[in-house]
């Protein structure tokens, strides 16, 4: 009997959509790790963290395809390019992100693209780093009595023009009706434009006072966690030069951390305001 091949789920000219989790290499899925040791080329972006990169074995290539508001990068339309362009090679090619591919991570496009290019690929979802940044600083981002829906929103004030948009779907957030709607409410990549974001929640009937966590580096040896207000957070957030990458919490979930703090991260404390 002909022998089976050793990687049936992983061919060689497929593409492996992955999510490499929001840093800490044990929350890598069982199968982000298989496509890891089995890959041909990793296509990365900037957020996979460096530990996670470490497990990649030496023979495997190693594509940069880092993406970040504001500073030089790779363009989404070069990045699938280069994903169809690797597959017709006859390469295992994973193409490795941080958090979730699917969670504003744009694998939804380059799954489009590798889909009308005819080839042949396969999703395995990350832990995303909303969910798990919140966690590692003792923050449920649900909890019974505080509230029953969760918002997640990427704090990009306009979306790129794609050609995978649908015509007529405008993606602008409705920040006054999610003020009104949702208790709690997670940010991604809103550090830039964190200041009109909270003025837009506060001046839509948001408490000045709600609590605020701002997670940064989430899961990783580096995370950093700050509380605060609504009111005060955009002035804290400029005072310590946070930068991203970082995830915001905003709801009555916050003021859980004191009692659940359980992962050994560095607590910022913000200088008193003037």
């Amino acid at each position: 009997m002909a022998a089976s091949p050793p990687h049936p789920w992983f061919p060689p000219g497929t593409v492996i959509l992955a999510g490499a989790g929001p840093g800490d290499p044990d929350l890598l899925t069982v199968a982000a790790e298989r496509a890891i040791r089995q890959a041909d080329v990793v296509v990365h972006d900037a957020l996979v963290s460096e530990e996670i990169l470490a497990l990649i074995p030496r023979d495997c290539e190693l594509v940069f395809a880092g993406k970040r508001g504001g500073s030089p990068s790779t363009s989404q339309g070069d990045i699938s390019l280069t994903l169809v362009n690797l597959a017709r090679e006859g390469k295992r090619v994973l193409r490795l992100k941080g958090g979730d591919p699917f969670v504003f991570g744009r694998g939804g496009e380059e799954a489009q693209h590798l889909a009308r290019e005819k080839i042949p690929f396969r999703v395995i979802p990350g832990l995303t780093a909303g969910v798990a940044g919140p966690a590692y600083a003792g923050i449920p981002i649900t909890h019974r009595g505080v509230n029953a829906n969760v918002a997640f929103i990427t704090g990009h004030e306009k979306a790129e023009n794609t050609a995978s948009a649908t015509p007529g779907n405008d993606t602008r957030v409705d920040w006054e009706g999610v003020a009104r709607s949702f208790p709690v409410i997670v940010l991604y990549m809103a550090i830039k434009s964190l200041d009109p974001l909270v003025r837009r929640l506060i001046a839509a009937g948001r408490d000045p006072e709600t609590p605020v966590a701002v997670i940064r580096w989430a899961t990783t040896p580096r995370q950093q966690t700050l509380v605060t207000t609504l009111e005060r957070v955009a002035a804290d957030v400029a005072a310590l030069d946070l930068q991203a990458p970082a995830i915001v919490v905003v709801g009555g979930v916050v003021p859980f951390r004191q009692e659940l703090a359980w992962f050994a991260d560095e607590t910022l404390i913000p200088p008193p305001s003037h």
